[in-house]
C-alpha cells in the first residue's frame, strides 16, 4: 500500500533565528514562524488528510494545528493529530542550544572538517552524528545508528495505522535536519542539499507501508514554498 506523505518543516523558532542547534530541546515559534505555518496550510489547502503526525515538541504541534486549522477552513475533515517522540529532530545532547558553527567545529575539527558540509564531504553523512556524539562529554547526542532506528520507528507507526487506505494523504510535521537526512538517504541525484529546507516548506514522499524502511520512501518533491 502506498500513502502520500506531505512533510512540512515546522515554522521558524527563536533558536532557528539565532542559528542554534535545536533537536530535542525546544523554543517557541516566532511571528514569522506562525506565518510559515499558515503559508504551509494554504499550500496544502486542497489536500484531504486521512491522518496527521508530528513530534511531541511544541514547535511541531503548533505548526500542525495551524495547518489543520487552515485545511479545515477549506472544508476538509480534521484528522486527529498524533504526537510521538519518534518524529523528533536529531538529539544533539550536550550541544542542544549551542551556536551551530561552534558545535560543528567541535565535532568535525578534530577530524579535519570544521563545518557541517565539510564533515559530509570528507567523511560522509553518518559522521555528522557520530562525530557529534564523540565530542559530547556526556555522549547523549544520538549516533547515526541510534538516530535511524528511532526515525524508522516513526514510519512504522504510520504504516501500522489500520485506518489508512492505499492512496491516502498524510500530514507530517518534520524538522530541518531530519528532512535533509531523509533526502540524503532516499533522494536520487539532482537535488540541491547544500542547505536545510526552509521553515514552512513542503516536501512530498510516498511511503510503501509493506516495505522495509531501507526502501520504503520515494521522494516526490522537496522544499516547496
Amino acid at each position: 500500500m502506498i500513502v502520500h506523505l506531505h512533510l512540512v518543516r515546522h515554522g521558524q523558532t527563536l533558536f532557528n533565528r539565532y542559528n542554534r542547534l535545536q533537536g530535542w530541546s525546544n523554543s517557541p515559534l516566532t511571528a514569522a514562524g506562525l506565518d510559515d505555518a499558515a503559508h504551509a496550510g494554504e499550500l496544502l489547502a486542497d489536500v484531504d488528510f486521512a491522518a496527521a503526525y508530528c513530534s511531541d515538541t511544541t514547535r511541531a504541534q503548533v505548526t500542525a494545528e495551524r495547518i489543520l486549522d487552515v485545511n479545515e477552513s477549506h472544508g476538509h475533515m480534521r484528522p486527529r493529530l498524533v504526537c510521538d517522540m519518534h518524529f523528533r529532530e536529531q538529539c544533539y545532547g550536550y550541544w542542544e542550544g549551542q551556536d551551530m558553527g561552534m558545535a560543528w567545529l567541535a565535532a568535525g575539527g578534530p577530524h579535519g572538517a570544521p563545518t557541517y558540509n565539510a564533515i559530509i564531504e570528507r567523511h560522509g553523512v553518518a559522521a555528522t552524528r557520530d562525530f557529534l556524539k564523540e565530542a559530547d562529554p556526556f555522549h547523549d547526542a544520538e549516533s547515526d545508528d541510534e538516530y535511524w532506528e528511532r526515525i524508522a520507528g516513526g514510519y512504522a507507526l504510520i504504516a501500522s495505522n489500520p485506518a489508512l487506505r492505499d492512496g491516502d494523504h498524510v500530514l507530517q510535521i518534520s524538522h530541518g535536519n531530519t528532512l535533509l537526512s531523509l533526502m540524503q538517504r532516499f533522494a536520487p541525484e539532482g537535488y540541491d542539499l547544500s542547505e536545510r529546507p526552509a521553515n514552512g516548506s513542503v516536501s512530498e514522499f510516498d511511503l510503501d507501508t509493506d516495505a522495509d524502511f531501507a526502501s520504503a520512501l520515494t521522494v516526490v518533491s522537496y522544499n516547496r514554498r
